[in-house]
């Protein structure tokens, strides 16, 4: 009976220079394999043209490099580029490029579909597959600094998790790709150039601080009343708004980094003068900023965008009681590749 390949994106450096070893040959040639596989990005043995073609045949018989395909791309009239990803299973995620006149966002997917249930998301309809392994998540990052080169002429210069899937439910991976992501041997990127976003599960968001991560923190608030947020974020019930806030406090005391609610104002939802002053109060235990979020419909239509008024009474308030705000128009929305929408249509 044939033996099921190992995925080599699974071995630590040491791991293949010990493999070597074992094979009888040097050490160092893991480190060079290992090189191809994380800063070249190489997709096949084939690729890595100074190991000798016996070696590559080796390699090609023990082990399989389970790269992701880029199954379908569009791109948006505002230069939006939207990614189908295809995995080595079949399965496809999404993930998406979003230029500006100053730098290029990589808003990457870390599950298939999504553990979580907010009615007003798409990804959410589809139940979660499977968490994405490091070396996916890692290859959506490199495909979309690939397009910014070749579309942009410039690399890559931030990175949201903010496709599909809740990314503190995949913690470990999550972490590993960031690891890779940042590491000189990997893309080299500052992890300050990072933001992981969270529909908040504080026992994560704890364990983030106490592992002194650098990156930055987001959290997809959109009410700071319980029975509000409940009604569109169910699983609000099992982590409700003082345990989500005492996690963040600890967060900010551990990290001293600053936090980033994001927050959709849907009519007849949460755009009521209380609503804003509930946020108002849940912003002042910890240094915070608020991305007011253009809301992005998906096919029912049950929620709906607030009004102008509604928006500049948050806008009011936030500025009044000294709260950063800023305004987020959605970018891609004609491929729907904006906040939301990823999944809508596949």
């Amino acid at each position: 009976m044939k033996t099921k390949k190992k995925d080599i994106r699974a071995l630590s450096k040491e791991q293949l220079r010990d493999f070597f070893v074992a094979e009888g040959d040097q050490a160092f040639r893991g480190n060079q394999v290992y090189e191809w596989l994380w800063s070249k990005g190489a997709h096949s043995f084939d690729d890595m043209t100074n190991i000798s073609k016996q070696t590559r045949t080796m390699l090609d018989d023990n082990f399989v490099i389970n790269h992701i395909k880029v199954d379908q791309l569009q791109r948006s009239n505002d230069g939006t580029i939207k990614n189908a990803v295809k995995l080595h299973d079949g399965l496809i995620v999404e993930s998406v490029l979003i230029p500006t006149s100053k730098r290029t966002t990589a808003c990457v997917s870390s599950q298939v579909g999504c553990s979580l249930d907010c009615k007003f998301c798409a990804t959410a309809r589809l139940k979660r597959m499977r968490n994405l392994n490091p070396d996916e998540i890692f290859d959506q990052v490199k495909a979309i600094d690939n397009e910014s080169r070749l579309y942009f002429d410039r690399p890559l210069s931030n990175i949201v998790f903010m496709g599909m899937g809740e990314p503190l439910m995949n913690y470990n991976n999550v972490l590993k790709a960031i690891d890779k992501i940042t590491s000189s041997e990997g893309l080299g990127m500052s992890p300050k150039r990072i933001t992981v976003s969270t529909s908040g599960v504080p026992k994560m968001i704890k364990k983030m601080a106490d592992e002194e991560v650098k990156f930055k923190l987001a959290v997809s608030l959109h009410s700071a009343i319980d029975e509000v947020r409940t009604s569109i974020m169910p699983f609000n019930a099992t982590f409700p708004l003082k345990d989500l806030r005492e996690a963040l406090e600890y967060w900010y005391a551990k990290t001293k980094n600053r936090i980033t609610y994001e927050y959709v104002v849907w009519k007849g939802v949460n755009d009521k003068q209380k609503d804003v002053d509930a946020l108002v109060q849940f912003c002042k235990f910890a240094p915070s900023k608020v991305n007011l979020i253009e809301y992005n419909p998906i096919d029912d239509g049950d929620f709906q965008q607030a009004n102008e008024e509604a928006l500049q009474m948050y806008i009011n308030t936030l500025e009044a009681n000294n709260i950063t705000v800023t305004v987020r128009r959605s970018r891609g929305k004609d491929i729907d590749a904006a906040c939301g929408q990823l999944a809508n249509k596949s």
